[in-house]
């Protein structure tokens, strides 16, 4: 069947239904930066405000449509990609997607960007040192790393290549959750008026 001829729903006519524009948040950063508590901190904000919003983890994914990935660079680019197309999808149903995703190549995240047009995906670089990651560390990661007991782990025997020019940076490392929530959200609100 020819897609082209199928009676879709256009976007713009879900988001006068949602009284906001769609869109997706690629939050990226080092293991422990704050991207999964952000962004689910977000969500409870946006949905406070009667937003319709939805939380991609990469544990989810990986638990779920990944699960037959590894963390070899072509797996964690096929992890993205899939990942990608996901949220294209939600944001065509009229979501704001906020994604919490590793991403630690650049290829992989420019590949994702070229899915949507420039005022559909917002790349928000979560900055924290290295140091300061280690020291958070909830699950042990770091540790399970240094010790050898983890293999190509983000940030300590695998690379992670910070954004170069993203949408929105937020220094985790030295700000508290409550203040970076404050600032993604005005992010956020000043992107979401529907454009006649």
């Amino acid at each position: 069947m020819n897609r082209s001829v199928l009676n879709r729903i256009p976007l713009e006519e879900r988001e006068v239904l949602n009284r906001h524009r769609a869109f997706v948040l690629w939050l990226t950063g080092l293991p422990a930066s704050g991207k999964s508590t952000l962004a689910y901190a977000l969500e409870q904000a946006l949905l406070k405000q009667n937003l319709r919003s939805y939380v991609l983890d990469g544990d989810d994914l990986r638990y779920g449509l990944s699960s037959d990935l590894g963390f070899s660079p072509q797996d964690r680019s096929e992890n993205i990609r899939r990942a990608g197309h996901v949220a294209k999808l939600m944001v065509d149903a009229g979501l704001i997607v906020i994604t919490s995703f590793i991403s630690p190549y650049r290829k992989d995240r420019e590949r994702v960007k070229a899915l949507f047009s420039p005022d559909r995906f917002y790349e928000v670089y979560l900055d924290c040192s290295l140091e300061v990651c280690e020291r958070r560390d909830p699950k042990g990661n770091y540790q399970k790393a240094r010790q050898g007991r983890l293999k190509e782990f983000t940030g300590i025997s695998a690379p992670y290549e910070p954004p170069l020019s993203p949408a929105l940076v937020i220094p985790t490392g030295e700000m508290n959750v409550e203040e970076s929530l404050a600032r993604l959200l005005q992010f956020i609100l000043n992107r979401l008026e529907i454009k006649p």
